[in-house]
């Protein structure tokens, strides 16, 4: 369920997908590229957790970069809408058509080849279409490894990740998927592709133009391929599972882990009784690693690319000195630590099964939120407050990525409410929510991206001039507005 209600539905523009458009885009992609039966084209047209479903007249997955350019030729001579998608698992819509959409959909999951690993050069280029597991996995295999981690990459696609500038669990060490690429490759609006497959560190000629890409949700253009930055591949890895006082705890907690790691803290994930109870209700194999009289928890893991040598003091060893520590100030109310990889991956499994419990778990609101770390335990209790406020039996179930003030401030429907009961009370809870973030300098939209869902929250809180700089690019690259239309702006 969105955090706030759908704008409406916009006149999307373009022209109708003719017989003869069909011709050549068949000439073009061959049949297997091509998807025209109603039936097979719902899980493209369909957002994963199905409460957005939109049109297209067809379904068209090229094989490589010189089809998908000529198909996006074709359409900007013909004014055909373009909605680009790579795996589908975004939780904005930005990869959904809008109902009234009457072009085509371009999938790029054929396009799912690793090109080059430059394990020496730490980078590695990828098609778009690849599984961010699959890069991960390449990775290892290379001694390398791929900071960008999420609950959904098991089939989300590296060219939406990274045209949604993704998160993850490792944004407080590595940053977001904006610092995790040195170059693109990227067919234009018009057709024409853009080379900047360039493995380069140091680049300063000019403006940087993939990061323009990155996080505009398609609405400029197609990511196609990416030299992907690399790195060490972890040793040493401890992962804990802590018991918490309150939040004001947690970001104490962090702010001394740095220092007690030697600066090698990986992650860092607040969760609250409510949702990790939430998950091991609907999430089969899952285990309470820690059972506590505490309302907070957080899985809190360090990792080293320096192998643990006899007699020195690893991962483990600091962790436990740590947490020690910590439970002599009262901030660790119990602790257990990871002493195998099965139960490392409980703990992380909890962690990233929670939007798949949410979905089991019945119609909700969700906020992807940031704001300044230190200000993250007055977000919680004022906003928790003002959302009780409007409707006091909804279930809170926040969860946050708190290393990096990223928090999904996530609300399950009093129990036995249906989705459109709940929906009654939507504007009023977005407004609640979204004003306190603004009043307190954080943004609306800290990974999830626009899409559909907060273009008219993006239009409220975001400056005129900001607005209008969007709209002078979007207008510059796509002046036919065949790109992705309805998202993220409104022109």
């Amino acid at each position: 369920m969105p955090g706030a209600a759908l704008p409406i539905d916009p006149s999307v523009p373009g022209a109708p997908v003719t017989a003869a458009i069909l011709d050549n885009l068949r000439r073009i992609v061959g049949d297997k590229g091509l998807i025209l039966e109603e039936h097979d084209k719902q899980p493209f047209v369909t957002e994963w957790r199905g409460t957005l479903v939109g049109k297209a007249a067809a379904i068209v997955r090229p094989a490589n970069t010189a089809e998908v350019s000529a198909v996006v030729k074709l359409c900007y001579d013909n004014g055909i809408a373009i909605v680009p998608q790579g795996g589908n698992t975004g939780l904005m819509g930005g990869a959904t058509p809008w109902p009234t959409h009457r072009g085509i959909l371009l999938s790029l999951g054929r396009m799912n080849h690793v090109l080059n690993v430059d394990p020496v050069g730490y980078s590695m280029t990828v098609e778009a279409g690849c599984i961010l597991e699959t890069i991960q996995e390449t990775a290892a295999h290379h001694d390398r490894f791929f900071p960008l981690s999420l609950g959904s990459q098991g089939s989300c696609m590296i060219g939406g990740n990274l045209s949604t500038n993704a998160g993850g669990v490792q944004v407080l060490r590595y940053g977001n998927a904006r610092n995790l690429v040195l170059g693109l490759e990227v067919v234009l609006p018009n057709g024409e592709v853009w080379d900047g497959l360039r493995a380069l560190k140091k680049d300063n000629t000019g403006y940087d133009l993939k990061n323009l890409f990155m996080g505009a949700e398609g609405t400029l253009g197609i990511i196609t391929k990416a030299v992907l930055k690399l790195w060490p591949a972890p040793k040493d890895v401890c992962t804990a599972w802590l018991a918490i006082r309150d939040p004001q705890a947690a970001i104490e907690i962090l702010s001394e882990a740095y220092g007690a790691s030697d600066d090698n803290v990986g992650s860092c994930e607040l969760m609250s009784r409510a949702g990790i109870d939430m998950v091991l209700r609907h999430i089969p194999g899952t285990q309470d690693p820690l059972k506590a009289e505490t309302p907070w928890y957080l899985l809190l893991e360090w990792s080293s690319s320096r192998p643990r040598l006899d007699g020195s003091a690893g991962m483990s060893e600091k962790m436990e000195q740590f947490l020690a520590d910590q439970l002599e100030a009262g901030r660790v109310l119990d602790a257990v630590i990871a002493q195998t990889q099965a139960q490392s991956r409980n703990m992380w499994r909890i962690r990233e099964s929670k939007a798949e419990a949410n979905r089991a778990e019945g119609p909700s609101l969700s906020y992807d939120v940031s704001v300044a770390i230190s200000r993250i335990p007055e977000f919680i209790d004022k906003g928790l407050k003002a959302v009780l406020d409007i409707l006091p039996t909804i279930r809170p179930y926040p969860l946050g990525h708190i290393g990096d003030g990223n928090l999904h401030f996530s609300f399950m429907g009093p129990i036995g409410m249906d989705r459109a009961t709940l929906a009654q009370y939507s504007a009023a809870i977005t407004r609640a929510v979204n004003d306190l973030v603004a009043s307190m300098g954080g943004s609306i939209s800290a990974e999830h991206g626009i899409g559909i869902e907060k273009i008219d929250e993006l239009s409220h809180y975001r400056s005129k001039t900001e607005l209008d700089v969007m709209r002078t690019i979007k207008r510059a690259l796509d002046p036919k507005n065949i790109m992705n239309p309805g998202k993220i702006l409104r022109l």
